[in-house]
């Protein structure tokens, strides 16, 4: 990998991220159903192209592209434009013809990143290899083998995960095997703080490059996620439901002196 960063351009998330995703890594978003993790990876492929002049590829196995055009629209991205410019390509497929096209270095899919010169590709989603094997390891070699043939093209890959684990739950990573093989792994949670429904978002690791430990709250706006300040002042965020912190507690009753 080199020291090249592929800003996402949300200016808080690259600021955690020492600058941006390390060009040519694979980066993993995992997050339960709502959380924004196509919302991020639509985000991270737009603002490649229009302040990078980074051609982007999405390969979509769970939703056809006109999908994908009506949910960019909503949010002001055109991303028919950018494919009637030559910029992006917005594929439907399935894993296994996905994995085949990408390991084969005379592929369809590696013959459309080398003619259009794509520099970044999203995946949603990586869950959809789990279903081509019932056996542990083999997805974790399908997922190695898929991520090894990105690299080898030099793209920066974002690759999106299903997590069914909600507020307080046990999340699936723990058997998952996905958040060993790449290089960048975020996860994206729904938390309760104060009785209300707030979103977390947290990078567990980042493997080559600093990057800030701290949770912090996000949102989906009608342009995009924005990245916002930490939960100040309170504890147990990750377990879903928050508290405030005793000494936080203390000065909200008392006030201070």
């Amino acid at each position: 990998m080199s020291s090249h960063r592929a800003k996402t351009g949300i200016q808080a998330f690259d600021n955690m991220i020492s600058g941006g995703l390390i060009a040519g890594s694979a980066n993993l978003i995992e997050g339960a159903p709502g959380t924004g993790k196509t919302t991020l990876a639509m985000q991270f492929i737009y603002n490649g192209i229009v302040k990078y002049n980074e051609p982007g590829l999405i390969i979509t196995f769970e939703e056809f592209p006109q999908q994908f055009y009506h949910d960019a629209l909503e949010l002001g991205w055109d991303l028919r434009a950018l494919e009637k410019e030559g910029m992006l390509r917005v594929i439907f497929s399935d894993p296994e013809t996905t994995l085949h096209e990408i390991e084969n270095p005379e592929g369809d899919f590696v013959s459309l990143i080398e003619e259009y010169d794509v520099k970044r590709v999203a995946i949603d989603s990586m869950t959809h290899f789990e279903y081509l094997t019932r056996d542990h390891y083999e997805v974790r070699d399908i997922e190695r083998r898929f991520i090894n043939a990105l690299k080898r093209e030099g793209v920066t890959s974002v690759l999106l995960k299903e997590n069914d684990a909600l507020l307080g739950q046990v999340p699936n990573s723990i058997t998952s095997k996905t958040p060993f093989v790449v290089d960048t792994y975020i996860l994206l949670r729904y938390v309760e703080v104060e009785s209300a429904i707030r979103k977390a978002l947290l990078i567990l690791k980042m493997r080559g490059s600093q990057h800030d430990k701290d949770i912090r709250q996000y949102a989906i706006t009608p342009t995009g996620i924005e990245v916002e300040e930490t939960f100040e002042g309170h504890e147990g965020i990750m377990s879903g439901i928050t508290h405030r912190k005793p000494q936080e507690a203390f000065m909200n009753v008392f006030g201070k002196k």
